[in-house]
């Protein structure tokens, strides 16, 4: 049984308007389907406003869908009252994308990694300050900065913060929501080097959310694309590079920079008016499905 199951899912949100005007219905996500396996890496990708981030908060229920379902071990999380809903964010959690506005600024390291153990009461005061300086050497941090603020780490350590405080509660699956696109390239790497070392110590499941085809390459095993709201083409990382079908991959993928100078790469610009917003997904080789 897949960890996570999401069915039909659609988020609408009413733009403009006032007092007395309707509004314009923005169609956000557009019936999104798709499955992730215990221990894999499922990565969306799509150029910003592809509905990519706003599928990933729906799952965990930060934003609130439209209509749809999302099921976590077999439960539709939906359906889940508040305490319910609570007690399931123990075991889904989430890296935000800005290291520099997802820390509290006037809390120190310490209380930041220790919030979630603090919210769902685990642990007494001894407790918690051993599992906030595991939680630090885990990440690769030294437990003796735990008194610092967040102003006094480097971009690439408060990424490591946020992700210590999304482990603290030991989850089984985390949404990484474009977790190293605010780095320096050269930071880029060794988060994504301690995601997947993570992932193989703690037994993750990620659903890693990108635009960079390079970083989604090199860490997920699955890949759906995501257009205006709609996955267009979805399948195996290595199906999917190798023979992109729809005209929206194809184009995000020519868009990769090549490292040899003396390449000349045919950059391909993608006609809006070429793709079919009502095409279905249908399966073109195994696993690997394209809306065509």
């Amino acid at each position: 049984m897949p960890v996570v199951e999401v069915e039909h899912l659609v988020k609408h949100y009413i733009r403009g308007g006032g007092l007395l005007g309707r509004g314009t219905r923005v169609q956000a996500v557009d019936g999104v389907s798709f499955a992730i396996d215990a221990g894999e890496t499922f990565a969306l990708v799509g150029e910003s406003g592809s509905g990519k981030t706003t599928t990933g908060r729906c799952i965990l229920r930060l934003v609130e869908p439209t209509s749809g379902a999302v099921r976590f071990r077999g439960e539709n999380v939906l359906a889940f009252s508040r305490a319910r809903m609570q007690a399931a964010r123990r075991q889904m959690q989430i890296v935000f994308q800005d290291p520099y506005s997802s820390l509290n600024p006037r809390m120190r390291a310490r209380q930041i990694v220790e919030e979630p153990l603090v919210i769902h009461a685990l642990g007494d005061r001894k407790a918690r300050r051993v599992r906030v300086e595991e939680l630090f050497r885990l990440v690769g941090l030294d437990p003796a900065h735990l008194d610092r603020y967040p102003h006094e780490f480097s971009g690439g350590q408060r990424q490591r913060i946020g992700l210590a405080r999304a482990l603290a509660l030991n989850p089984s699956f985390v949404v990484l929501d474009e977790p190293v696109s605010a780095l320096d390239v050269s930071v880029q790497a060794q988060v994504v080097n301690l995601l997947m070392e993570l992932q193989r110590q703690l037994r993750l499941t990620y659903l890693f959310i990108a635009h960079d085809l390079r970083l989604v390459e090199h860490i997920s095993s699955r890949v759906a694309v995501m257009y205006r709201g709609k996955i267009v083409e979805m399948g195996p990382t290595a199906s999917l590079f190798a023979s992109a079908r729809h005209a929206y991959t194809r184009a995000l993928l020519s868009a990769i920079p090549v490292p040899d100078p003396d390449a000349h790469p045919q950059r391909i610009v993608l006609d809006p008016g070429a793709v079919n917003r009502d095409a279905t997904l249908r399966e073109i080789s195994a696993g690997h499905w394209v809306a065509i």
